[in-house]
């Protein structure tokens, strides 16, 4: 089934019309921007859509975690291990996500704004992880191609991981940059969280297949899961691109095309529309404190847990668990999204996530305690994550959503930079004393609140729920 988009420029009354559904005389429809959809055409935007989120999320659920113990195996520090798989991404995050959000909104195609930022970088994300599949082989022949030079089989292989995880990781954010921006421009605010919803549950789907049945045969059977995992990715998030239709935009900003002095005119516009106004700032406080408050615990809670005796495959068994739960609260959360806003669901769940944190540091001290408290933390990071999907979609204007959006990304990226390899290099430092990782959730959750807190008082003075408008 097709779906039907008009086309014309975004109004001030197309705008006021997304926050509703409106009924016609060919029955209820949805509008967003210069797109209208009926129930069918936008029952068949969310399949793609959802089937793209599939491709997208079994990828991001199953690599970094198969990247981990890679890393291990050929010998990397828990520091190293830390560089690689969050400082290295946080850095990369923040060159790309900056200089694609800005241009994203600004280019004209007839694809779009937003597909050719998807389309383009798929080939090398298939292509790097066609690569990690035989990163032993590739690190073999350079140690036997670099002779006396070499600086070891395992160094070699992990220089090997280290360039097409570096590839990998770039052609993923660039992609990872306007995916958001992408569900922004064509879905219908009206149903925003239920979407995003139905979008946590694909996540979570693909988290319990990749934890229940994979996870346990990442140390032993990676080349296939690479492989695989390669050709989902680039079937399915292909198919996506070439199904979902974006509409008709406003033409870019004069400063999109001033010529000699564009560059250093699109610096300044990047800056005084990201970090301009003070309630975006404190939107971003909010936003990269919340996703922080989870992490410490996350980058290592596979050896966390491997410290207690727990094996791989005990471990996917409990990350299943947390995905069912999760999944079981995905769309009831979206709806609560949409009918009470993001903000407040979110500031309810780090109030819950404060608590969990603060009976697992009193009570975690075997393998039992550590997976009631690793199923708890999967849960309430699902509730998070669902929360606050939609925050930026309802807060950020949407003609400079992926400019804004990004300058939040590029914050977010500068502060796991940090985080990252400082919780390693403590860990390593404590002999990997793993506990203390739940203090430091703790403590950011506590600051993430503050901010959240802070963030819906200057919200409810822009109009709150009902008459909120975006500040320019």
């Amino acid at each position: 089934m097709s779906i039907k988009y008009p086309i014309s420029n975004i109004s001030p009354e197309e705008a006021a019309a997304d926050k509703a559904s409106t009924v016609s005389p060919q029955g209820k429809t949805w509008k967003v921007g210069a797109l209208t959809y009926t129930t069918a055409g936008l029952a068949v935007l969310f399949c793609w859509l959802l089937w793209g989120d599939f491709a997208f999320s079994m990828r991001d659920r199953s690599v970094p975690n198969i990247m981990q113990l890679l890393f291990k195996r050929y010998g990397a520090s828990l520091m190293l291990t830390g560089l690689l798989s969050s400082s290295l991404v946080s850095g990369l995050s923040l060159i790309i996500g900056p200089i694609v959000g800005y241009h994203s909104d600004r280019t004209r195609t007839r694809w779009g704004r937003r597909i050719p930022f998807l389309i383009m970088p798929t080939p090398f994300i298939v292509a790097s992880m066609v690569a990690l599949a035989f990163s032993p082989q590739l690190g073999v022949f350079l140690h036997q191609l670099l002779g006396s030079y070499s600086p070891g089989r395992d160094s070699s292989v992990l220089i090997i991981l280290g360039i097409f995880w570096t590839v990998f990781e770039i052609s993923c954010i660039t992609a990872g940059s306007v995916f958001g921006a992408l569900v922004n421009d064509v879905v219908p605010q009206a149903v925003i969280g239920r979407f995003y919803g139905l979008f946590r549950v694909v996540s979570l789907i693909a988290g319990i297949i990749f934890s229940h049945w994979l996870f346990g045969k990442s140390e032993t059977h990676f080349l296939w899961l690479f492989l695989g995992l390669a050709a989902l990715y680039g079937g399915g998030f292909t198919i996506m691109c070439l199904n979902v239709k974006e509409g008709k935009y406003p033409p870019p900003p004069s400063e999109a095309t001033a010529g000699a002095g564009g560059f250093l005119s699109g610096i300044r516009t990047y800056f005084k529309d990201g970090f301009g106004h003070s309630y975006y700032l404190w939107y971003f406080a909010a936003a990269v404190l919340g996703n922080l408050a989870l992490n410490p615990f996350n980058m290592y809670s596979i050896f966390y847990g491997k410290s207690f005796g727990m094996t791989t495959d005990d471990f996917g068994q409990c990350l299943a668990i947390t995905f069912s739960g999760s999944l079981i609260l995905a769309y009831p959360l979206g709806a609560l999204a949409d009918r009470f806003h993001p903000i407040r669901i979110s500031i309810l769940g780090l109030i819950l996530y404060a608590v969990t944190m603060a009976a697992a540091i009193l009570w975690v001290r075997d393998s039992k305690s550590f997976s009631i408290a690793l199923i708890a933390h999967g849960i309430l990071s699902g509730t998070l994550y669902t929360s606050w999907a939609s925050l930026g979609q309802r807060l950020l204007p949407r003609l400079k959503f992926a400019e804004i959006n990004s300058a939040g990304i590029a914050l977010s990226s500068l502060s796991m930079m940090l985080l990252a390899p400082t919780v390693g290099a403590f860990l390593d430092f404590t002999n990997q004393a793993y506990r203390y990782t739940f203090y430091a959730n703790l403590l950011i959750t506590l600051l993430a609140l503050g901010a959240f807190l802070v963030l819906h008082s200057k919200f409810m003075a822009l109009g709150g729920p009902k008459n909120y408008v975006a500040p320019e």
